[in-house]
């Protein structure tokens, strides 16, 4: 199977490149417009030349089986368009694209041309986050905090707050009724989101503070007097009495952790199986987004 990696950034190299250079029967082929960065990583990989590509063009002429995409957001409409006009499934690592119509037209896209189109929301398939699906969820709260980096809001919430926006609404127990939005923004940069989801006999809230102090993320579900708490992906807690822990094994992989292997192997089991598979509720979570931004921009003035 060839497969194609566009974009060789950081969460390509620390995150996608040790996954797939891990599978076999991969015929792994980069693409980066950078030539250092191709060679280095190419090098590292052991990838002949041939598997070395400087553009798009190239790459495609490959003859790809699927392709990865980890671009900056504001390349991806062009890329996946390209991509699923040849007919390659294609993985995108989330947002398809920073503005809702981009998003649409790329799923129609991908539906009138019978091509699978996934976005890598990683979190569905993180152990920790996958496994509170069992769990009482009458409440429901996420926390995913930085330090220091208030952010222009459409980049902000479409780049990192989707995560929040996506988890929440995999985790909620029914159909949500009820969408509220807060928010704080100085000088067009957004200090902090919070986003409420209500339903029939739950509530999920949704929170991101670039001004924290910290760099966490933590998830709490709760309900029937237990709750589950997980921390950074990494540790859970189960509180019913006395708190339960377990941790990450330490040979456990990040990749694994945080569930990106796990969306790598669904995504390329599905191509070899010939599954096709469908964009339009990774869109519904982008069209929540929207709405979000949306909201900040009419509380702040912003354009």
């Amino acid at each position: 199977m060839k497969v194609g990696c566009i974009g060789l950034g950081d969460i390509a190299q620390k995150a996608y490149l040790p996954v797939l250079g891990a599978q076999p029967g991969l015929d792994l082929h980069l693409q980066t417009r950078t030539p250092a960065t191709l060679d280095r990583i190419g090098d590292t990989l052991r990838l002949p030349r041939e598997q070395r590509h400087t553009t798009l063009d190239s790459l495609l002429a490959a003859g790809l089986d699927a392709a990865f995409v980890h671009a900056p957001t504001a390349v991806h409409p062009e890329i996946v368009t390209r991509l699923l006009e040849a007919g390659v499934p294609t993985y995108v690592d989330k947002p398809l694209a920073y503005e809702l119509a981009d998003s649409e037209r790329l799923v129609d896209l991908a539906e009138r041309r019978g091509v699978s189109l996934f976005v890598g929301f990683n979190r569905r398939y993180a152990p920790g986050y996958a496994q509170c699906l069992e769990h009482p969820r009458e409440l429901i709260l996420l926390q995913k905090n930085r330090v220091g980096l208030p952010e222009e809001p459409r980049s902000m919430i479409l780049d990192d707050f989707i995560h929040v926006v996506d988890t929440l609404r995999f985790l909620v127990p029914g159909p949500v009724d009820d969408v509220t939005v807060r928010a704080r923004a100085e000088d067009g940069l957004l200090h902090h989101v919070v986003l409420q989801l209500g339903g029939d006999g739950f509530t999920a809230l949704g929170v991101m503070n670039r001004l924290s102090g910290s760099s966490e993320e933590i998830l709490e579900v709760s309900g029937q007097d237990t709750k589950r708490q997980v921390v950074n992906l990494a540790e859970v807690i189960d509180h019913k009495g006395q708190p339960t822990v377990r941790r990450r094994g330490d040979w456990v992989p990040v990749a694994r952790q945080r569930g990106i292997e796990q969306a790598v192997l669904a995504f390329l089991d599905a191509v070899r199986a010939g599954k096709v598979l469908n964009a339009r509720d990774a869109l519904a979570t982008h069209e929540l987004c929207e709405r979000v931004v949306r909201a900040v921009q009419d509380r702040s003035g912003a354009a």
